[in-house]
């Protein structure tokens, strides 16, 4: 695997690391499917090695996240990094496929949660239910959003919160205005 001349921010391999470990995937697993050997793949989760442009399509598809969440962000005054993000330097996650914009909040994923900035743009869902090995808390903002968890549905106003542990669920905003919410989400799932 080639060198690249990306410029990668001081966590990119601890992120990688995170990633991995949130789902559950081991080193070797992770080098088996990307064809690369386990040394290789431990020294870009150590910044030691950076990997190319196709080495991050690749592990983006392996990790299941957006290769985006992959790509370097803008860099942080030495002072500020891993403690500050500034509105202008937040990472997007996420797809945007149903209507969702997604930022990170968090400096970096190396926590044991991950803080999310959601704006749910109107007239926009997700027609299928999702379940992930996750406790989440959100707090609405702006808007107003509908939410289905476990079976039953809640539509939420701004200075509501609430929270989902593990079980279905999907949103929609049939509304005219964007819905923008923060979500604290454990362990991080981007």
């Amino acid at each position: 695997m080639q060198q690249s001349d990306l410029t990668q921010s001081k966590t990119l391999g601890a992120d990688i690391r995170a990633i991995r470990k949130a789902r559950g995937l081991t080193l070797a697993e992770v080098a088996a499917r990307l064809a690369c050997s386990v040394g290789w793949l431990s020294q870009v989760e150590r910044d030691l090695s950076v990997p190319s442009v196709t080495d991050l399509r690749q592990l983006a598809d392996v990790l299941g996240v957006p290769v985006s969440m992959l790509f370097a962000r803008k860099p942080a005054p030495a002072e500020e990094e891993g403690h500050v993000v500034r509105k202008g330097a937040r990472r997007t996650i996420g797809s945007r496929e149903a209507g969702l914009v997604e930022e990170l909040l968090s400096p970096d994923l190396t926590d044991d949660f991950e803080v999310v900035h959601s704006t749910f743009l109107p007239h926009s869902e997700i027609a299928e239910f999702v379940m992930r090995p996750t406790q989440e808390v959100g707090y609405l903002i702006s808007g107003k959003l509908d939410l289905w968890i476990a079976g039953r549905k809640f539509t939420i106003h701004p200075g509501d919160s609430f929270r989902i542990r593990g079980e279905k669920h999907r949103w929609a905003n049939p509304y005219d205005n964007p819905a923008v919410a923060i979500w604290v989400i454990a362990p991080p799932v981007y």
